[in-house]
């Protein structure tokens, strides 16, 4: 016995000899790039502590990428690192990334070998202190598709060569000391009016100057953004900017410009932001009819002519923000300007605004401020209503008459302040005095920096839910990698001399206190690479890190060395038996359990009760099945953290597998009879189902007398959120159209492309997701039921679905078809122009539409029941057909309504006649009803008062 446990260990020790020596050398790193990552490492201060041997693949260098055995990504952002970066990384051929980003101790110059990465397609080292001039060699790294290398000491001009990077996406060079014009192409030579691909322009605190080029704007450029702020251009404002129509932010403020501003500026109708003061501009103010959607509109401190309040600034339905302080205004103020049902600041002060100050009792119910100060006006009246600050000192009633004492002359600007608040937790006392006690009541060492956003659409800095649905955004961002994130938080967001938005960032590690330098890197690259995109009333930003001190095993590392090895001399005698029996005890269960596991995996329904069950076992294809342990663990014990919903048929958790998928898990409530069928129909639908416009299933649970759904997780919540505003979403008009499309496809998809045919049977906003890039997702197949037979028209089944969105036809002869979808769906586009629910105090959104409605009139008629983001951002042409498409819809006989195929085809060309490529990617008072049919018609007014709370309706449950 003893010769053979002797033999078997020595077999075992031999085969890991053997098995280290096989994965030493699959894991082999290529010699040059094991020379170049040398030199790095030789001219670098800081490196990480494993940055030893000669393998940096095998041995898994913190922040080197690899792939057979190429080194192809070197990131290394906030850990701290100091010198200069050598010419010998010229030697990494096949490098696709490098970030050395928040390295503040990083200097020296850009060596000119960097142009033989020629695969090279992210550069990003923002943060640094890097200087001397940028290589023209940088024009021959022609992969690149993000330039990164704002907030550095780089001087000289920008290299023409930058013209050449024809893939190039987001070229970043602001905050620098760069000099020289903006190189346009001319012959052979290239030029940045070539880069027809590229969306930003940053340039933004240079010293830049000269005539900004007429050259390069042309109809081609698809740029968002232009930022040249805080430089010396000189000259005119070029005509041919307003060729580039992609336009959504333009900051040309702080410069010496001159001359009039274009009179074509207003053809740019997709701005959002439209920065041009602290300039020399002169001659009469620009006319900005039609920028509908513009949101955040500066021209202070010009030399424009003096002219009068511009009578087309109060037709800018979207405006947020107007800043026009000293720029000759004259006349008094329009009071309907603060009825813009969005807007949150107005600053006047330094004109000569005469009259009276006259507030309507309309006024905006985001309106924060009032500035007028320094001007000529005569009187106002306060009102202890007015939820707002106004400012008046200097104006003659304020200085000569018996007000000089009110708060609204002699106050200075409120300053408004955020910080994230703990979650439904006590804040902990840390004992180290650099943990800080996280936003989930533990104590951490946070990763910390800014976060810069350099043009963001609104100005009210008090708004809580502004920040809340940030930290939502970065937090899923960072969990979507997967990153070692717990929870974010934000604090003291303020606006700087550069009229930038500044935010501190604290990101807190999860499972232990403090991060290591992949978890910080990856961290890092997620904010320097432009990974995370932002809410878009936040527009485009920056980040700048902290070098990060708190790094796990850094005093640690030398001492659990020496006791590994004093460990192993000692116990190797001794315990190999005790092991050997070990390995073997553990072998045995798991094989054990695993046999379980996959007998219950083989069939999951062994213990499905067809009575108790609502009927036969489910018969699925391809779903996935999650034991209850494991949905336990991956929701934190179903905590009310993740807890992003509830409904009649229990709540929904936010979870995260292994491999980092997030994911929605729709739990039954345990007395949910209901609950049971919607769990069979759902997985025996979804299972069937694959399309980009339906809620993909990833799984389920029927575990433990336990029943739940595991979906794709879906970001942006319901349709119906996004329109009442809950989430935080902006959803203007071309926005409406793309979602209206998805929803109609993914419809389309069920009735046309499955086999057999889908009914839905509940289509409602609330039944619409919107995924991260506000796709539409059609969700919830608890009541849909299969046409069956290929030759039959209908069902006969019980009445269900939710009052507002049901069919008539079906409420009354009990007969579901195809048509009973489509007139769901024709509310829901009725919902999207109004931006109402279908029922509400008595009024049925299908009847008001018809009685509004005169097609003689601009419009339809129906601007007084138009959302206002619809009125102030779509056509007459369009919207009028939009709602023609909605009415088809709602018809009362179904045969007379259209498919799904024919609304696909018609939203599509409304889609075209906005402008919209069709095929770019791109709480409700209703409730649901359950029981037989009543015999007449759902929305008679008697019945309307019912279902909108009036008194209240028989076997109607929330949903």
């Amino acid at each position: 016995m003893v010769v053979s446990l002797a033999m078997t260990s020595r077999i075992f020790l031999c085969f890991l000899v053997v098995w280290i020596h096989v994965l030493a050398i699959a894991a082999w790193t290529n010699p040059e790039d094991f020379v170049a990552l040398q030199s790095l490492k030789d001219s670098w201060q800081n490196v990480p502590p494993n940055w030893a041997g000669s393998d940096p693949c095998g041995s898994h260098w913190e922040g080197i990428g690899c792939s057979n055995s190429r080194v192809i990504s070197i990131t290394l952002s906030s850990l701290s690192l100091s010198g200069q970066l050598s010419g010998d990384i010229q030697t990494l051929y096949e490098l696709q990334t490098l970030d050395l980003s928040y390295n503040k101790e990083l200097t020296g110059p850009l060596p000119q070998s960097i142009g033989k990465l020629t695969k090279l397609s992210n550069l990003i080292l923002v943060g640094c202190s890097f200087s001397g001039p940028i290589p023209d060699s940088i024009g021959s790294l022609t992969q690149l598709v993000y330039l990164s290398l704002n907030s550095n000491k780089f001087i000289g001009g920008i290299p023409a060569t930058i013209g050449n990077l024809t893939k190039l996406y987001w070229l970043d060079l602001a905050d620098n000391q760069l000099t020289g014009n903006i190189p346009v192409s001319s012959g052979s030579k290239p030029g940045l009016d070539m880069l027809v691909h590229t969306k930003h322009f940053h340039f933004g605190k240079n010293q830049l100057s000269g005539e900004i080029p007429a050259r390069l704007f042309h109809s081609n450029l698809t740029l968002i953004h232009l930022l040249i702020e805080n430089n010396k251009f000189t000259g005119k404002i070029p005509d041919t900017l307003g060729l580039v129509q992609t336009m959504e932010v333009l900051r040309l403020d702080r410069n010496l410009l001159s001359g009039s501003v274009p009179q074509n500026i207003n053809n740019l109708t997709h701005v959002n932001e439209l920065h041009i003061s602290n300039n020399n501009l002169d001659g009469l103010l620009p006319n900005l009819t039609g920028m509908n959607v513009l949101n955040y509109l500066d021209m202070s401190n010009n030399s424009f002519n003096a002219s009068d309040f511009p009578s087309w600034i109060p037709s800018l339905q979207s405006l947020t923000t107007l800043v026009m302080e000293n720029t000759q205004l004259q006349g008094s103020v329009p009071a309907e300007l603060f009825s813009l049902y969005q807007l949150q600041t107005v600053i006047l002060r330094n004109n000569k605004l005469n009259g009276s100050l006259q507030i309507e009792s309309t006024y905006s119910n985001q309106l924060q401020l009032i500035d007028v100060q320094r001007n000529i006006i005569e009187s106002f009246t306060q009102n202890p209503q007015y939820r707002f600050q106004i400012m008046l000192a200097g104006n003659p009633f304020c200085n000569e008459g018996g007000d000089g004492t009110e708060d609204y002359c002699i106050k200075s600007q409120q300053t408004e302040t955020y910080s994230t608040p703990p979650d439904n937790c006590l804040p902990t006392e840390c004992s180290s005095k650099n943990q800080i006690s996280t936003p989930t009541c533990k104590c951490a060492f946070p990763y910390t920096g800014n976060l810069v956003f350099r043009a963001p659409s609104f100005s009210n800095l008090g708004n809580r839910t502004t920040y809340e649905t940030l930290q939502k955004s970065l937090l899923l961002s960072f969990q979507k990698r997967p990153l070692p994130v717990d929870s974010v938080s934000l604090s003291n967001p303020t606006k700087n001399l550069d009229d930038y938005l500044v935010i501190h960032l604290q990101v807190f590690p999860s499972s232990q206190d403090y991060f290591n330098r992949t978890g910080v890197s990856g961290i890092g690259f997620v904010l320097s690479n432009q990974t995370f995109k932002p809410p878009s009333s936040f527009g485009p930003f920056f980040f700048i890190g902290e070098g990060y001190k708190y790094f796990d095993g850094e005093s640690t590392e030398s001492k659990k060395a020496t006791s590994t090895g004093i460990i192993v001399g000692a116990a190797v005698g001794g315990s190999v038996l005790a092991i050997l029996a070990l390995i073997i005890g553990i072998y045995a269960f798991r094989q054990k359990k695993r046999a379980e596991d996959a007998a219950k995996r083989s069939d999951p329904f062994a213990s499905w009760n067809s009575n108790k069950h609502s009927g036969a076992v489910p018969q699925l294809t391809g779903a996935r099945f999650f034991s209850f342990e494991e949905l336990k663990k991956w929701t934190n014990n179903f905590s009310e953290t993740n807890n992003i919903g509830s409904g009649g048929y229990g709540k929904v958790y936010r979870g995260t597998l292994p491999n980092g998928e997030l994911v929605a898990i729709k739990r039954a409530l345990q007395v949910s009879m209901q609950g049971a069928h919607e769990f069979k129909t759902e997985i025996e639908l979804l299972s069937r189902v694959h399309h980009k416009n339906v809620v993909g299933l990833v799984g389920f649970c029927f575990d433990q007398a336990e029943q739940m759904l595991v979906y794709e997780y879906i970001p942006n919540g319901t349709l119906s959120d996004g329109l009442s505003g809950k989430t935080g979403i902006r959803l203007d008009w071309m926005r409406r159209l793309k979602v209206a499309i998805g929803a109609a496809r993914g419809l389309q998809y069920l009735h046309d492309l499955v086999n057999p045919p889908i009914i839905h049977r509940d289509i409602k906003s609330n039944n619409i997701l919107l995924d991260e890039r506000l796709n539409a997702k059609v969700a919830d197949f608890g009541l849909s039921k299969l046409l069956g037979d290929s030759g039959r028209s209908h069902i006969t089944t019980q009445v269900k679905g939710t009052m507002g969105y049901m069919d008539p036809e079906y409420y009354m002869t009990n007969q579901l078809t195809e048509k009973s979808d489509v007139y769901s769906f024709g509310v829901v586009l009725l919902e999207i122009v109004t931006g109402k629910v279908p029922i509400e105090k008595g009024r049925y959104i299908v009847r008001e539409v018809r009685t509004a409605m005169d097609k003689t009139k601009d419009m339809y008629n129906l601007q007084e029941i138009l959302d206002p983001a619809v009125r102030s951002g779509a056509s007459s042409r369009s919207l009028e057909k939009f709602v023609d498409i909605a009415l088809k819809c709602v018809e009362e006989e179904g045969v007379n309504r259209p498919t799904m195929s024919e609304v696909v085809k018609e939203i599509e060309n409304i889609m075209e006649i906005a402008g919209l490529n069709p095929n770019a990617e791109s709480a409700s008072t209703s409730e649901t009803y359950e029981g037989a049919n009543k015999g007449h018609h759902p929305y008679t007014d008697e019945s309307l008062f019912v279902y909108s709370g009036a008194y209240p309706p028989s076997k109607v449950e929330p949903k």
